[in-house]
């Protein structure tokens, strides 16, 4: 997340940023993110590739930001990508157009998708939690959007395993989310945990700083799974 204006003596930790802030905040930041992409690539690849790589079917990206998940999609799905930021969607729809896969970008508040529910194979989310003014309502949405027998793959940060760094960023926690408005201390599964989603396989990387989530949706049942698999093309 970039830097943003507080005011003195609010404290920053405890508000969540609005998401006019938010929009604003990326609408500054998204040409210098675009021209970091090789630095993300670097960083950030290879997890988007282990876990994204999995994704089928019909593919909503949430908060898809400039795009960067879309390299890391199998050619033959059909991507929706949304942001709050129009200033993100343009570079997102720009990536796009240069790559083999289907899609589109419409401008959405996560917290409140305006789709029908069931309507995704696949909901994919990257980095996106610390910076949502309510984390569990978006992971709520993403399961309500999810088909039965569907997939929920989230690649996050949080807070590490490491005790000398968790603390540190437990310290500085208040005056990081001041000027990136990232809470970088969030702990991802238990946010996961509160939405109800149903973690298939959960991994830490990183000194626990990564969280690499493979979900299904809450109401899934089994008869749900089998039903979803025999009515599918390669069922």
């Amino acid at each position: 997340m970039c830097s943003h204006a507080t005011t003195a003596g609010d404290p920053a930790g405890p508000r969540p940023m609005s998401l006019e802030e938010i929009r604003e905040a990326y609408a500054e930041c998204a040409p210098w993110m675009e021209r970091l992409d090789w630095l993300d690539r670097r960083l950030t690849g290879r997890y988007r590739r282990e876990l994204f790589g999995d994704a089928s079917g019909q593919v909503l990206d949430v908060a898809c930001g400039t795009g960067v998940n879309f390299p890391y999609l199998p050619s033959d799905v059909e991507v929706v990508g949304i942001d709050i930021s129009p200033e993100m969607l343009a570079r997102a729809q720009d990536r796009l157009e240069g790559l083999a896969v289907d899609g589109t970008v419409r401008r959405m508040d996560a917290q409140n998708l305006a789709f029908d529910d069931d309507s995704f194979d696949t909901v994919i989310s990257s980095l996106s939690t610390c910076t949502f003014p309510e984390p569990v309502a978006a992971l709520e949405e993403m399961d309500r959007v999810c088909k039965p027998g569907g997939q929920i793959l989230l690649f996050e940060h949080g807070r590490s395993d490491v005790g000398p760094l968790a603390r540190f960023q437990d310290w500085y926690a208040d005056a990081h989310y001041a000027t990136a408005g990232c809470r970088w201390n969030q702990e991802p599964l238990e946010l996961v945990l509160q939405s109800g989603l149903s973690i298939r396989e959960a991994e830490t990387r990183a000194l626990g700083i990564v969280t690499l989530v493979d979900a299904r949706p809450s109401q899934e049942s089994v008869v749900d799974t089998v039903r979803a698999r025999l009515s599918s093309p390669e069922g």
